[in-house]
């Protein structure tokens, strides 16, 4: 959901429907809380923040509508105010601001050289991602209405690497919508969730797509962070949510360094997949904690598939733990 700040110091969150108020309420409290999830959990309405909620706002006209109609349409937005304590808002002020000016100065850097760009058929965005030929896709990102569906086809191909390319490429061109319109990857995201936990649904490159659109826009979209987790008691799906996690890790470790331990006892698992990618995201973390447990992985000869750059290479577990104990050293 859009969020801002008030010059009173109040974070706000719209929900356009008005149906939403429980998660416009969590999207407020955690932004105020400058996108700590463990304080925002911590705090007590009216102990630590008020809160209130403005109705009828319409957020294409920028008016509080009494009536609920205007235009012939019909006006059930929200805007949920949470204005944190004092002491509160010392600690977590400065990050909200910070957070704020950047999303204005990534609006100000926008161009318009797209403007007039033909859009891309199906084939020819099939063609680009194979030949892992980016340019051209994100020169329409910002105008081109079918890209986004049109590359989240591609999750669903039997090639592994167009899988993880078009995962790639997803995360790319959903950094620039986002500029534009972060609600509708927003709902992308939820879309890609949704088709995680239905059984009925196929989720092939869900979890490679949620780690690009993330990593590449945590300002915007790490409150979904947490969502992945839950998914880690699943053996079949362990794998891909640790590559998952470590893709956010390696752009912003200090949202999920606190959970390093949660990580270490998957340096054990039966499966090689998962102790590799498992000892990955522990050096991403620059998990100190685990060198010695990632040490007993250096005989590991098992081999796993890493996708970098655009390539897909088969690294042993033991090569990978290697690495991770010659980056946790010269740290």
């Amino acid at each position: 959901m859009p969020v801002g700040s008030c010059s009173c110091g109040a974070v706000y969150a719209c929900d356009e429907t008005g149906h939403n108020l429980g998660s416009a309420m969590i999207e407020a409290l955690v932004f105020g809380c400058n996108m700590d999830w463990d304080l925002a959990w911590g705090l007590l309405p009216e102990e630590d923040y008020q809160e209130e909620i403005v109705e009828h706002y319409d957020q294409l006209s920028h008016l509080i509508i009494p009536g609920g109609f205007f235009e012939r349409r019909r006006i059930s937005g929200a805007l949920y105010f949470i204005r944190m304590h004092e002491d509160v808002r010392d600690v977590t002020s400065d990050g909200v601001r910070k957070s704020l000016d950047k999303a204005v100065s990534g609006l100000s850097r926008r161009h318009t050289k797209n403007d007039g760009k033909a859009a891309l058929s199906r084939e020819m965005v099939e063609e680009f991602v194979r030949g892992y030929k980016i340019s051209p896709i994100l020169e329409v990102a910002g105008v081109d209405r079918k890209l986004l569906k049109n590359l989240q086809r591609l999750l669903y191909s039997g090639d592994d690497l167009i899988r993880q390319r078009a995962a790639e490429i997803l995360g790319r061109v959903s950094a620039v919508v986002s500029e534009r319109n972060a609600g509708v990857i927003s709902s992308l995201l939820q879309r890609l969730f949704i088709s995680i936990t239905d059984t009925a649904a196929s989720n092939w490159g869900a979890f490679e797509a949620i780690g690009e659109i993330i990593s590449r826009r945590i300002d915007l979209y790490a409150g979904y962070i947490p969502q992945l987790y839950q998914f880690l008691g699943d053996e079949t799906r362990r794998g891909q949510v640790l590559q998952t996690i470590e893709k956010i890790a390696r752009a912003r470790p200090e949202l999920i360094r606190k959970y390093a331990f949660h990580f270490i006892p998957f340096l054990s698992d039966p499966e090689p997949g998962v102790r590799g990618y498992a000892a990955s995201l522990l050096g991403a973390l620059g998990a100190q904690e685990a060198k010695e447990d990632v040490g007993r992985l250096l005989e590991d000869l098992n081999e796993i598939h890493v996708y970098e750059n655009g390539n897909l290479t088969k690294k042993k577990v033991g090569q990978i733990a290697s690495e991770v104990i010659v980056g946790l050293s010269a740290v």
